[in-house]
């Protein structure tokens, strides 16, 4: 009997890639990382693959075609999808498309806790930041102007130019920020927020 199972990008990404064949979990990671999917998905603990193959199967969505061995590697499940699995991928990937989820990034949170640190600390985390994100950007860029030199079609790379985008406008907000702490224009003091803390109380 299956087991309910909520959706997750990287089952999603299993079952995508198992919809074009059967593959053993190091398929499955391989693939991840050949066609660039771990930009998207996070498979840095191979661990996580294996509990979400453990989950699609224990729903259904997934079952076992065949366990083989070589004198190279050891004993090796290959999986493949099943009907119930081919009907998941389908309304998952209608329902991530059409609907925002309210998701809780790290970044925000720790957005709304600034008034832990000193202004000057506040500007040199975000300058560092920025530069992250200057160097991500640029890589991203790279990467996509190699696949459009490639003839890679546009619609196996929209993920990347979605990443481009939101990076892109991320970066240019906190160098925003930054620019509006080292110029004064974003400036408080700890009475002036006492004083609108007070004034907020019944």
């Amino acid at each position: 009997m299956s087991t309910p199972l909520r959706r997750s990008p990287l089952a999603l990404t299993v079952l995508s890639l198992l919809h074009y064949q059967p593959l053993h979990p190091y398929g499955v990671q391989r693939l991840i990382k050949q066609w660039g999917k771990d930009q998207v998905v996070n498979v840095t603990q191979r661990a996580s693959l294996y509990r979400t193959i453990e989950r699609l199967l224990a729903a259904g969505l997934i079952t076992v075609r065949e366990t083989g061995r070589d004198q190279l590697y050891p004993e090796r499940t290959v999986y493949e999808l099943t009907d119930a699995g081919r009907t998941a991928a389908h309304d998952w990937l209608c329902e991530m498309l059409a609907a925002p989820k309210q998701e809780y990034p790290e970044f925000p949170a720790a957005l709304s806790h600034l008034l832990l640190l000193a202004p000057q600390e506040i500007q040199e985390q975000l300058t560092r930041r920025a530069d992250t994100l200057a160097a991500t950007l640029a890589g991203l860029e790279a990467g996509l102007a190699a696949e459009t030199e490639g003839g890679l079609p546009r619609i196996s790379r929209l993920e990347i130019e979605y990443l481009r985008a939101t990076t892109a406008a991320e970066l240019q907000w906190v160098r925003s920020v930054v620019d509006d702490l080292r110029t004064g224009r974003l400036a408080w003091s700890r009475e002036e927020l006492l004083a609108f803390a007070e004034a907020q109380e019944p």
